[in-house]
């Protein structure tokens, strides 16, 4: 498959010049088709022909491999969530925290990496570092210095508000180095770049699907290595967070999932992760760096083309591109009004504009166009 087939399988392309994937990706009719064939089939038939619960075990199974392809982990390092921001709460609610333990975060993040310190330092008195960036750079220098003495770094592998790549390798290495863990937000990357957990090296890997992968809203996904696991002690529970034996469960004497599915607290809607191994299925057989370099030629034309406005680096080198305006909400509601659907972001408050593989030339040119 190429980009081009795939675009002609996307509906709301054909309605507007669509570039706010960073947002929100429509998903192609081959994911929307899955979803609605599943949810007839499980409905209709599957109450009298099979067992409910063994075809949620087996559809859930399948969505994890799916994942853990895509992240070039382990099935079992994977636990399904509702959405990026599930999974960092997941992360920050099991982690024994104790009163003056530091979190660092970057000023890059978007309020889903900011919200859950915030709430732990109500409970538990733990004290937050913010890295200040230039322009969404990151020193490493600094870094160095912020993590000294960290209980956890906290970082987004592509800045949301301005498209810049960070160096999670490098900063992994360094947080280690000083005894820290670190939290990836990679919610912007999964779908526009190829993701290697086992490269990055981080301890967990938070993202969701209905982005840049083109899949269903509430369908997300948290890696968590192996290593990391048995100190993570989850703060809600359910059945299908601990191990059952052929007595059942003991509630008096439960044990953990001793995988990233004691994250997994019960029933759960299953088609949202039928549509996410779909687009999942879809993005690879276009192949992520063709997807990659579609981006990276389409968004530098962009880029070139905004001049003065770019506020973002030139070399960015991702699908998200910030630039300014005077009155950002007002030129987003204009702009829809001509069809061209983009967003603002509050800091810096500024337009932003996402360019996916599924987008063309023209689009950005009907972008600048319209500026």
């Amino acid at each position: 498959m190429d980009p081009e087939t795939l675009r002609a399988e996307l509906p709301a392309f054909e309605e507007c010049c669509y570039l706010n994937t960073g947002a929100t990706g429509p998903s192609p009719r081959r994911v929307v088709d899955a979803v609605t064939e599943f949810e007839r089939e499980f409905q209709y038939r599957t109450p009298c022909e099979a067992n409910p619960y063994e075809v949620a075990g087996e559809t859930l199974d399948s969505a994890r491999e799916a994942v853990a392809g895509l992240l070039g982990a382990h099935p079992d390092e994977i636990a399904l969530t509702d959405s990026t921001t599930e999974g960092i709460n997941h992360v920050a609610g099991a982690i024994d925290w104790e009163p003056g333990d530091v979190v660092v975060r970057t000023d890059l993040e978007h309020p889903a990496g900011e919200l859950p310190w915030s709430r732990m330092r109500e409970r538990h008195g733990i004290r937050i570092r913010e890295l200040s960036t230039e322009r969404g750079r990151l020193d490493l220098d600094a870094v160095a210095d912020a993590v000294d003495g960290a209980r956890l770094v906290c970082l987004s592998s592509i800045a949301w508000n301005y498209g810049t790549r960070l160096p999670v390798a490098d900063v992994v290495d360094i947080a280690h180095d000083a005894g820290a863990l670190v939290l990836v937000d990679a919610v912007q990357s999964v779908g526009q770049t190829p993701v290697d957990v086992e490269r990055w090296g981080a301890d967990f890997v938070a993202a969701s699907g209905h982005k840049w992968l083109l899949g269903p809203w509430g369908a997300g996904f948290l890696y968590v290595d192996s290593d990391a696991l048995s100190a993570l002690r989850p703060t809600r529970i359910g059945y299908a967070s601990v191990q059952i034996d052929d007595d059942g469960i003991d509630p008096d004497d439960y044990r953990f999932e001793e995988s990233a599915r004691r994250f997994e607290i019960g029933t759960t809607a299953l088609s949202p992760y039928v549509g996410l191994e779909r687009a999942i299925e879809t993005i690879e057989a276009i192949e992520l760096e063709t997807v990659e370099r579609r981006i990276e030629r389409l968004s530098g034309r962009l880029r070139d083309g905004l001049g003065e406005r770019l506020l973002g680096p030139p070399d960015a080198a991702s699908g998200l591109v910030t630039f300014a305006a005077d009155d950002p909400p007002a030129l987003v509601d204009r702009l829809a009004d001509e069809g061209v659907q983009l967003r603002w972001v509050p800091e810096p408050k500024a337009c932003r504009a996402s360019v996916h593989a599924v987008n063309t030339a023209a689009d950005v040119d009907r972008l600048l166009e319209a500026l």
